[in-house]
């Protein structure tokens, strides 16, 4: 529930927008001129004029402008539209997109980051710039969206149904970001954007900000008799975030072999994290069109993003004598415990850099009157470096050993979070020493991911436009892509220079963390990575989990496609679409590491590839059955290319003794696409480009998924040497048992969506400037990721996903209220090792607010101002346990808090 505060502070921010533009407009005033006849006159015909046609701006422009792209398309299709140049409804081009139907986001470190469609997860779409594929700077094929920002862009069109000439597709979908074309603005226009911004949690590390800003500016401009144009635009981000975390490492079964499950906390983890975001974006187009046989464009874009995230915290294993145990159905609420080892007192720096580049250069060409060509030509990459430290302290044990101490906790049951009590005094630097309090045999830890992903297209293709007939025109071409794909993760144990136990030097404490949260007043804050680069010594660290980190994957793939476009009459019924077909060969070949028994040092390069074909037909329909109502339907055989950590060579190798058999274990560089059959069916109804209603159902039929499954194999052509594994006197075998990724029997998953963009005039002609639009979806899936006989649901589903968004505009003024909502899911986060884990993740709702006022005339013309508030009821992000026969207990509470941001547009 919005807490009354907030939306008292809100309403008044209302109130003092429109104050202020009310005594600005009375202001302008000026005394009226004496006109003559001839100018009252001309005065009317200009007003009548203008009348009508009149411009629709901001809310209701974009809204309108996002119908009229969602009515003229044959395919289903979801869109977004900006405001204004460099003014997307979203401070962030992922939430953006989280609201449309059908789709929804999964928060990382508080912020939207990957998008599901349909219930399913990243993996399953593929994300374009201006109609070309692009790379990610994570561990697969997701884009993070997050890197790309929303004042950049123009719009965003989602298609839920596939065509032929849509070459890069998913299963789920195909996000396509577009940037301005420069040609169709009207007048040259330029836009500058700024905010501040700050965080409701304050500052919970000492050397981190809670304020922060961003920054854009957009030009576009048409020249040599509007033959050429161009569109230049930057935008900024320097955005901190802060969070408040805190982690159960599972939990203890106090009845033992007893029936009934008793849970009992066995470890827990209180941390402050505080982040800062920096992004510099850039994007450039130039268009061109000399005459109307050719028409060219470039387009690039480039983004800069660093991440520096400092987390200071308290992590224990909870054990030792207890006393004072309260159960309150089934879990135990509160207890002391005494002898509890640890504490491990954790300062730790992560440091990420991300680079993503991408350009394209589009030919088109009218050959005559019924012929087009098309020759697209484009490059995107994407670079990753990664730091991950640890640093670890505690209080020595004087009689030797971990270090231990006495804990009070009373756990919350709503949340599971804990209020917590230790005997010892965390903020005094006089106890702590840097040592291994915990005795894992380090001090310290750091690891070096590192991801390279490059991605080289051309796009060759043709129109013939026929003047009779069922089909209008007639598409066919040919697209190749290259793409390279590589991860490596250094990895080093730290030692302290100084001996086992050093003390915490005073220069380098920077005050204390707050970890009040939990009922921990704080922990001594130092600054890391002093520390790291004048007390520590890194001890390299290579084993088998390391080396199967370090993969290289390189695909080649071909797609042929044709495609009719239908453009006639049933009956009388108008009916439009396409019906098309394309044929992929992919050629794949991955490079990895095989490892025999485990020792890296026996380690041997590991190839492996596979080249196939898929055949994906495709049908789109549109029947306009009366005026402004359209029934679609999509039918078509989709693919969604495998994971490609899925895909790596690497293995583990062991020998089995008693079968004579090597097993190995690691990734299936032979492993094809996730391919299913896709049904959609999507009735809308148009009220012109002001509102609509529409009712989808869609099912999806996979006949094939990606799960672990074990499989026999020949040995003979692998060019392995595993003698070392066998013994002397034993003749190796020629067979091995592999078990990871393979294709095997998939599922289904079908849903319905409701959707509406309802403005009040349309039937009470007062209420002008008001609407609503949300969306509701229902998803369901038979779909074992794990494969058969297993009950894990599927990654990125939410069963129920629903969006609403109640705006007002009207004079300049405007204001909005969202909510977006997903029922509970499972989510896909980096975890230990740096490794993607999956978590359930509780249901969660999103509520955002904003109002702005834009002075319409006078010296501010152009100009206005914008509050903003996201997240406003600072919803934590919940993940929890779920075992079969246990009851889910809490696993994860993080809390981002609320941003607040005020910040001014102006465009002349």
């Amino acid at each position: 529930m919005v807490h009354k505060r907030n939306l008292l502070s809100l309403a008044l921010a209302s109130a003092l927008i429109g104050v202020f533009a009310n005594a600005q407009a009375q202001s302008e005033e000026k005394p009226i001129p004496p006109q003559s006849d001839a100018d009252v006159e001309a005065e009317e015909q200009e007003s009548a004029a203008e009348l009508d046609a009149v411009v629709v701006t901001g809310i209701r422009r974009s809204i309108e402008t996002s119908i009229s792209t969602k009515q003229q398309q044959t395919s289903i299709v979801e869109v977004i539209s900006a405001e204004d140049i460099g003014k997307l409804p979203d401070t962030s081009i992922a939430e953006s997109i989280a609201r449309l139907p059908g789709l929804t986001s999964q928060r990382v470190a508080g912020r939207s980051s990957t998008i599901s469609i349909r219930g399913l997860a990243g993996d399953f779409s593929t994300t374009l710039l201006n109609g070309r594929e692009q790379v990610s700077s994570g561990d697969n094929r997701g884009v993070e969206f997050d890197q790309y920002p929303s004042e950049l862009l123009s719009s965003v069109l989602v298609y839920k149904t596939p065509d032929a000439s849509l070459v890069a597709q998913g299963i789920s979908g195909t996000v396509d970001l577009r940037t301005v074309r420069p040609l169709e603005s009207a007048k040259r226009v330029v836009a500058l954007n700024a905010r501040v911004e700050e965080n409701s949690l304050g500052t919970l590390n000492p050397d981190s900000d809670d304020r922060g800003g961003r920054f854009s500016i957009s030009f576009i401009d048409k020249f040599a008799d509007d033959t050429i144009g161009v569109a230049l635009g930057f935008a900024r981000l320097d955005s901190p975030g802060q969070a408040n975390r805190w982690n159960a490492w599972g939990y203890n079964d106090l009845n033992g072999s007893e029936p009934g499950f008793i849970a009992a906390l066995a470890g827990t983890e209180s941390f402050a994290t505080s982040t800062d975001n920096v992004r510099n974006g850039f994007m450039g187009v130039i268009e061109f069109a000399p005459n109307d046989f050719y028409n060219g464009s470039i387009d690039a874009y480039y983004s800069k993003f660093s991440r520096d995230e400092t987390t200071r915290g308290l992590q224990a294993g909870v054990g030792g004598t207890a006393t004072g145990i309260v159960i309150e159905d089934n879990v135990a609420v509160q207890a002391r415990l005494d002898g509890t080892y640890g504490p491990v007192l954790r300062n730790d720096l992560n440091q990420r850099e991300d680079e993503i580049f991408a350009v394209g250069f589009k030919n088109m060409f009218n050959i005559g009157e019924n012929w087009k060509a098309t020759a697209d030509f484009s490059l995107s990459s994407a670079d990753r470096d990664e730091s991950i430290l640890e640093t670890y302290s505690g209080v020595p044990n004087p009689a030797g050993g971990n270090s231990t101490d006495t804990v009070n906790f009373v756990l919350n049951r709503s949340t599971g979070l804990p209020t917590l009590t230790w005997g010892n005094n965390y903020a005094d630097p006089n106890i702590l020493r840097l040592m291994d309090p915990g005795g894992w045999g380090q001090n310290g830890y750091i690891k070096f991911p590192k991801f390279e992903d490059d991605l080289r297209s051309v796009l060759l293709s043709a129109e013939r436009n026929f003047e009779e007939g069922a089909f209008r025109s007639l598409e066919f071409g040919v697209n190749y892509s290259q793409r390279e794909k590589s991860r490596e993760v250094a990895e080093a144990f730290l030692d302290l220079v100084g001996g086992p136990r050093v003390n915490i030097p005073s220069n380098l404490i920077v005050g204390t963390a707050d970890l009040s949260f939990t009922g921990i007043p704080g922990i001594v804050a130092y600054d890391v990575q002093r520390a790291f680069e004048s007390l520590y010594r890194p001890r390299t660290n290579v084993n088998q989990d390391i080396l199967n980190k370090d993969w290289e994957v390189e695909e080649s793939i071909i797609n042929v496609f044709g495609k009719l476009n239908i453009d006639t009459q049933l009956g009388t019924v108008p009916v439009k679409g396409n019906v098309g077909l394309q044929y992929v060969r992919a050629d794949q070949e991955s490079r990895g590491f095989a490892v025999p028994g485990g020792n890296a040092t026996l380690a041997q390069p590991f190839t492996g590839g596979s080249k196939y074909g898929d055949v994906l037909p495709s049908l789109n329909l549109s029947f306009e059955l009366f005026d402004e109502g359209f029934l679609r339907f999509g039918a078509a055989r989709q693919q969604a290319r495998p994971r490609l950590d899925n895909m790596r060579a690497n293995t583990n190798i062991s020998f089995d003794q008693t079968r004579n058999r090597f097993n190995f274990d690691g990734g299936n560089p032979e492993l094809e696409p996730w391919l299913a059959n896709g049904y959609d069916l999507s009735f809308e109804k148009y009220f012109g480009t002001r509102g609509y209603i529409s009712a989808a159902a869609f099912h999806k039929d996979l006949k094939t998924y990606i799960y672990s499954q074990s499989v026999d194999i020949d040995l003979t052509n692998l060019g392995l040497d595993l003698s070392s594994l066998v013994g002397p006197g034993i003749t190796p075998p020629t067979v091995a048992r592999v078990t990871g990724p393979n294709n095997g029997e998939g599922g289904s998953i079908n849903g319905f969506e409701f959707a509406f963009s309802v403005p009040f005039d349309l039937w009470v002609e007062p209420l002008e400037g008001f609407g609503l639009l949300g969306s509701y979806s229902d998803t369901r899936s038979s779909i074992l990721p794990n494969g058969p006989g297993t009950s894990q649901p599927l990654p990125g589903l939410s069963r129920y996903v629903s969006n609403l968004t109640f705006y007002f505009e009207r004079g300049g003024f405007s204001a909005r209220v969202s909510q977006r909502s997903r029922s509970s899911f499972i989510g896909e986060v980096q975890g230990f090792g740096a490794d993607r884990e999956t978590r359930y993740v509780q249901s969660e709702k999103i509520l955002d607010f904003q109002t702005s006022y834009e002075f319409k005339q006078g010296s501010m013309e152009g100009l206005s101002v914008l509050l903003q508030v996201n997240n406003l009821d600072n919803e934590p992000y919940q993940e929890f346990f779920r075992d079969p026969g246990t009851p889910d207990r809490p696993r994860s509470y993080n809390e981002y808090g609320r941003t607040v941001l005020l910040g001014l547009n102006y465009k002349f």
